[in-house]
């Protein structure tokens, strides 16, 4: 029998709108009778269950606001649900963007030791991949370049490049990717970035990958969830659920 890696039943949130998250009651109290606050919640999912088993790739696809950002964060413990249950195995990478980390006033040198440090590995660990990580960003000349003079292209470059080799070393059970495709990198960087993080996956660990890149959806994962308004509206083959989204 296959292993279960995740197991998502039942799960469902909801936010406070119009109220800051610390926000004491006698403050909600005076914005409430001075109008000024919004009396309502947002249920951001509603029964959501699903599994994954291990080495599955899952995409996760939905209009902007569907859910799937939260989704992911509850999978990664950053947010409790209000009710429901999730179960993990292992340990979790969950990666949001691809600048994520990144300190402007900091050089690329010292960005990679920032971002590989924030991924859990020690200096002796970072030096092991520090060359690989160089090498693929392409970016060599700008060692010691302040990450703020970068373009965007160079900053996707650098952040995916310290990403993918960080997660290749660590050998997550799960990795959790939140719109990490789709950068503004040139066109040759993101078919070899594609490329290297398809060789990632299939070594082993299970996937969820929310993106709007639905070439990277079909052509990597192995079945899709296909999220609007909190809710699982399918799951089936990447092919299926993503011409399904499209007539939405």
């Amino acid at each position: 029998m296959e292993e279960k890696i995740i197991e998502v039943s039942n799960l469902s949130k909801k936010f406070n709108i119009g109220f800051k998250q610390n926000e004491g009651a006698l403050s909600k109290l005076i914005f409430f009778l001075a109008g000024r606050g919004v009396k309502k919640e947002l249920e951001v999912l509603k029964d959501i269950s699903f599994y994954a088993y291990k080495g599955e790739i899952i995409g996760l696809i939905g209009k902007n606001g569907s859910g799937k950002s939260t989704l992911l964060r509850i999978l990664t413990g950053i947010y409790n649900p209000d009710k429901g249950q999730v179960k993990t195995s292992g340990k979790v990478f969950y990666i949001s963007g691809l600048s994520n980390g990144l300190k402007p006033r900091l050089t690329m040198h010292d960005n990679i030791y920032l971002m590989s440090s924030m991924m859990g590995l020690n200096n002796k660990e970072i030096k092991e991949i520090f060359s690989k990580i160089v090498e693929f960003s392409g970016l060599k000349d700008f060692l010691y370049t302040k990450v703020y003079q970068f373009s965007s292209g160079m900053v996707a470059r650098l952040s995916f490049s310290v990403t993918i080799f960080c997660l290749e070393y660590s050998n997550p059970d799960v990795i959790i990717l939140d719109e990490v495709f789709g950068s503004s990198a040139d066109a040759e960087f993101e078919e070899k970035a594609e490329k290297k993080m398809s060789c990632l996956v299939k070594k082993g660990s299970t996937v969820i990958l929310a993106s709007h890149n639905l070439k990277i959806v079909k052509e990597h994962c192995n079945k899709v969830i296909l999220l609007d308004n909190g809710r699982i509206i399918n799951i089936g083959n990447s092919k299926e659920i993503v011409d399904e989204y499209l007539l939405m």
